[in-house]
């Protein structure tokens, strides 16, 4: 998202945080509302459109949006929308992105307040790599000719009472609406907008063996010192690392696993250099 879009986003999410931190308000609903309208979006490139056009008097295209929404969803997501329809937009489908990245912040505010957000970005990280790993499990939740009812079922058959509340939502969401993308992008993505609530850094860890509490901390307060920043850490178990340990954190790798030695080694011997003592 470039230019006016990104603007419009980050002024809706100051607008969305002060609903968020309303008195009594129920972030389920207001995700579940964003989610709706999102939805109604993807189906319709004429409204995406007519609430994008530039052309147009923003207070016309917001009162698009009420009329449209009022008496079917909450009037805090009327009035969010609508504010949305008054922004600029770069391209007409960047509203329904920004839409969308407001209901999952919101899913993860409700897990925040609940105090469940750590368990909810392990499991989405989880999750992922379970479909990841499991073929017939990714066709069976990705199968264009399913009903999302019947979807909606297996979601439920795998994760309910098995996972956080806030979980099952965005595992659902990223199963029956993918928008786009395959279902572990989709989880990633949720588990990048929950990481962003804290304002931390995501981590990929791969190791040959799992960590205990103490390496984890440890590992973690390394890397907090490094980047100046919170670092969640998800850590992979993958035996052929052979010892060490890898780290990703966006597109840096910081490799430390003895098969990166050695093939270290290897080079330098290649290249008629002896390799330094450890």
């Amino acid at each position: 998202m470039q230019g006016s879009s990104r603007a419009s986003l980050a002024s809706a999410e100051e607008r969305l945080e002060s609903l968020l931190g309303a008195p009594d308000v129920d972030r389920a609903a207001v995700a579940d509302g964003l989610f709706a309208v999102a939805a109604l979006l993807d189906g319709s490139g004429s409204l995406r459109r007519a609430l994008t056009d530039p052309s147009q008097d923003g207070s016309a295209k917001a009162g698009l949006a009420t009329r449209l929404l009022e008496g079917r969803l909450p009037g805090g997501v009327v009035d969010l929308v609508a504010g949305l329809a008054r922004s600029r937009w770069s391209r007409a489908r960047d509203l329904a992105d920004a839409i969308e990245e407001l209901a999952v912040t919101s899913v993860v505010a409700a897990a925040e307040a609940e105090g469940r957000l750590d368990r909810v970005e392990d499991e989405l990280f989880r999750f992922g790599r379970t479909v990841e790993a499991t073929p017939q499990l990714r066709s069976a939740l990705s199968d264009g000719t399913a009903s999302a009812e019947r979807k909606t079922q297996l979601v439920e058959q795998l994760l309910a009472e098995k996972v956080a509340p806030e979980t099952l939502r965005l595992v659902r969401q990223g199963v029956v609406e993918p928008r786009g993308l395959n279902l572990e992008s989709a989880l990633t993505r949720y588990g990048q907008v929950a990481a962003r609530r804290r304002e931390q850094l995501v981590a990929r860890v791969i190791v040959a063996l799992p960590l205990d509490e103490a390496h984890r901390e440890r590992l973690s307060q390394a890397l907090q010192r490094m980047y100046g920043r919170r670092v969640h850490l998800n850590v992979d178990v993958d035996p052929e690392v052979l010892g060490g340990i890898r780290v990703e954190i966006g597109d840096e790798v910081l490799d430390g696993t003895v098969g990166r030695r050695l093939d270290d080694a290897r080079r330098r011997l290649a290249g008629g250099r002896r390799p330094s003592q450890a």
